[in-house]
């Protein structure tokens, strides 16, 4: 089951307090990113941010799951109506991860 429009465009205005979010669509769900960072996967309407060993102690509960069959296990964030909550824990995300390899011209 895909991911709908709705639920990927809500997850990253809840964002958007970390900086520019985008949405890309990727294996028919989207990658999440921050300022070209990615940061997360929106699958099947849940959201899942990259784990880091900054963020876990910020999370309100630490839930692991993998976001589609055969992946590492992601911090599965249920609660996605709280926007400070998730801009902070994606700002924090984003500092803990390294900068994206430039693209190959």
């Amino acid at each position: 089951m895909a991911s709908s429009k709705d639920f990927v465009q809500f997850v990253a205005e809840q964002c958007g307090g970390a900086g520019e979010i985008m949405a890309r669509k990727m294996f028919g769900d989207y990658g999440i990113y921050c300022d070209g960072k990615i940061f997360g996967l929106i699958c099947d309407d849940r959201f899942y941010l990259k784990p880091t060993e900054a963020v876990r102690p910020l999370l309100r509960s630490v839930e692991m799951r993998p976001p589609y069959d055969g992946a590492k296990d992601y911090f599965y964030i249920a609660d996605v109506d709280d926007r400070d909550y998730l801009s902070m824990l994606v700002r924090e995300t984003c500092k803990a991860l390294p900068a994206p390899k430039p693209k190959k011209r």
